[in-house]
């Protein structure tokens, strides 16, 4: 009888093998995923959060109506809404579900009325980072449970739109203290609010110098270089960051040009077309936010914004039980964490 040879036992440790890419020799249907996640996506929906923040008249309102071809801004969508300027930073969010071509997406508009317009705007930025990691904390607190929900409401801000003032000079103190902090914690994209107000030579001048400022003060805004994943992105990403801040004109309402109807604003000078990139960069700015990059927006707030915050809090929760206490995650609900 021929003896048979001995097999090692696999250890858990053992390296696993790699081949290589390997070419199918039929048809086997891996690219079939792409529609399965299509279609789940199409049934569940999703959620994107966006921030805008910007002194009072800078048109944050109508420049979210016109991303969304939709009233879903704050002074939009509350009747009988009036303007004024509180004497402290409010943040105020309301919730829409928008859908096109069956798509669903529960978009949440958090706006930031009375930044920037005191006389004394210092520490004005705290209500909003404060507010930034509150829905860290949320989800957070949601997803440490034994018994969690199947899927988490996100609450978290993907994206937060800076609106800078034309003023055609340099960035003001205010500007770079608000993205240095911001930048940190969640994805800042900063735009030339009124671009309109400025010639073609001023805005160049004005972008070039906000640029000079940021990299000065070591201020990475959205895309961040250190996020670009592959050669190809990078190559995109550039192209969008030589252009970053997007000089912007928003507008909701629509004119007859040439007999079509156009998105613009109506001056004595013209139509200002919103979505002519010879007039804006609107468009520049729509494609980044919704049409390119939203969902790398998401995963960035996901995998780099919030597991910063999440590891600082697990960090600080294992330190002596009394700081456990004070943290609030010793326990959440009443149940104990899984594995903190």
């Amino acid at each position: 009888m021929e003896e048979q040879p001995v097999r090692e036992p696999l250890s858990r440790d053992a390296p696993s093998l790699t081949t290589g890419d390997r070419e199918l020799f039929g048809y086997v249907g891996i690219e079939a995923v792409l529609d399965q996640m299509r279609l789940k996506t199409m049934k569940s929906g999703f959620e994107f959060n966006i921030m805008v923040v910007g002194q009072s008249g800078l048109g944050k309102s109508t420049m979210v109506n016109t991303l969304f071809k939709s009233k879903v801004s704050r002074k939009s969508s509350c009747p009988g809404y009036e303007e004024h300027t509180p004497k402290t930073v409010q943040l105020l969010s309301v919730t829409h579900v928008v859908e096109e071509k069956g798509v669903k997406m529960k978009l949440t508009v958090t706006d930031t009325p009375g930044f920037g317009d005191q006389i004394n705007n210092q520490n004005c930025w705290e209500p909003i980072v404060e507010y930034i990691n509150d829905q860290y904390e949320r989800y957070l607190r949601e997803e440490i449970l034994i018994n969690r929900k199947r899927k988490i409401p996100d609450t978290r801000v993907h994206a937060c739109v800076y609106f800078v003032p034309p003023t055609g000079h340099w960035l003001r103190p205010l500007d770079l203290e608000f993205m240095r902090r911001l930048s940190k914690i969640t994805n800042v994209v900063p735009v030339i609010a009124k671009a309109d107000t400025l010639t073609l030579e001023e805005r160049a001048e004005f972008r070039q110098r906000i640029q000079k400022d940021l990299k000065a003060h070591g201020i990475q805004v959205y895309p961040q270089v250190d996020f670009d994943e592959d050669p190809d992105d990078r190559l995109l990403n550039d192209k969008i960051r030589e252009k970053i801040p997007f000089a912007v004109v928003g507008a909701d309402k629509e004119h007859q040009v040439n007999g079509k109807k156009i998105l613009g604003r109506k001056t004595k000078w013209g139509i200002i077309e919103v979505e002519n990139p010879a007039h804006s960069e609107f468009p520049l700015l729509r494609d980044l936010l919704i049409r390119s990059h939203l969902q790398d927006l998401k995963d960035i707030t996901h995998s780099v914004h919030y597991e910063r915050y999440r590891v600082r809090r697990l960090n600080e929760s294992n330190q002596p039980a009394k700081n456990a206490e004070r943290l609030g995650l010793g326990s959440v609900n009443g149940e104990p964490e899984s594995h903190l």
